[in-house]
């Protein structure tokens, strides 16, 4: 065939649906809402995350020669020494970047930001209040971005919660887990969790919250006011601070009656567990008995973003020079 011939075919080739199939593939994975990826996808992250737990001190580098920048807006603890040791533990290089460190928001956009970051690193994990500039991150962005928490959810917190619970002989399809208290990112992020693996949620919060039906909803969620109704047969009970970052002035005392002490700890099953995503304000949304007790995983869900994450980049990172044994 002649050269002519060859470019020819090539440009129908190229015109064909098949070809944009192909274009497609090549773009970045993102990990920024939880129904976006989808339960099939979502399974295959957390079992990688089983194995990665087990293999933890012999591991193989399938990070070498790749680096993550880490955007913060906010202080962290458990995101930034969990992902920078997730990342660094499989033999890639990992960097912090304050908000006070870059021009993004005062003086350059998120899309030229996010085009000239995709020419640095191979993956952008962004810790932040704002999800549309997460959003629009990943919109411009060539390289995989990573929610690691905005004010609208914490997906990465939830793939912990969801292996800590399996650690625990919960079934994620069938549990019972009830959160007690705010209405926030999180409890937001196990609703969509109980969409996708069909666990039942019941979500109490105080009556001055409206909790809402769009996200709130599904014949496995339900609203329930009454704390000691919520935690009936629960085999997780989960709370958060009620008071997030930025929210210092909020009135503790509508939140009293959702402390999550040892009496609404009895009235659920004997074999309950309690998590919590972390830091805890001990002796306001929960007692030091509870925190400290036999049924408490906190610990456990806080090493788990660890796991869960190295599944999560891995996952996202499959299509570039990641070696096949730990993909996903």
């Amino acid at each position: 065939m002649s050269k002519k011939k060859q470019i020819k075919n090539l440009k129908k080739q190229l015109a064909t649906a098949s070809a944009k199939k192909v274009l497609k593939e090549v773009d970045p994975r993102h990990f920024i809402n939880l129904p976006d990826i989808g339960t099939k996808t979502l399974r295959k992250i957390l079992d990688n995350a089983h194995r990665l737990k087990k293999e933890k001190y012999s591991h193989v580098q399938i990070f070498d020669g790749l680096s993550m920048r880490m955007l913060f807006d906010k202080p962290s603890t458990r995101t930034r020494v969990s992902f920078e040791e997730a990342f660094e533990q499989l033999g890639g290089r990992a960097r912090v970047l304050n908000k006070t460190d870059i021009q993004l928001g005062h003086g350059e956009t998120v899309h030229d930001t996010a085009k000239v970051l995709s020419r640095y690193v191979d993956v952008l994990m962004i810790r932040t209040s704002s999800h549309e500039m997460v959003e629009e991150m990943a919109k411009w962005a060539t390289i995989p971005v990573i929610n690691a928490l905005t004010d609208n959810s914490h997906p990465c917190q939830i793939m912990a919660d969801l292996m800590t619970m399996e650690e625990h002989g919960k079934d994620i399809s069938r549990a019972h887990v009830t959160w007690l208290g705010d209405d926030n990112n999180v409890s937001k992020t196990f609703a969509q969790a109980a969409g996708l693996f069909g666990f039942k949620l019941t979500m109490c919060a105080p009556e001055h919250l409206p909790l809402s039906d769009k996200v709130y909803k599904g014949k496995n969620i339900t609203i329930e006011r009454d704390p000691k109704k919520a935690v009936k047969d629960a085999d997780v009970i989960v709370t958060d601070t009620w008071r997030s970052m930025g929210q210092e002035a909020k009135d503790n005392a509508r939140f009293e009656p959702f402390q999550v002490n040892g009496g609404l700890m009895k009235l659920a099953k004997k074999n309950a567990i309690f998590m919590h995503c972390l830091p805890a304000h001990r002796g306001e949304e929960v007692t030091d008995a509870v925190m400290d007790g036999k049924q408490s995983v906190v610990f456990d869900e806080a090493e788990n973003r660890l796991h869960a994450q190295k599944a999560i980049l891995a996952w996202c990172l499959e299509k570039s020079k990641v070696r096949p044994k730990y993909r996903h």
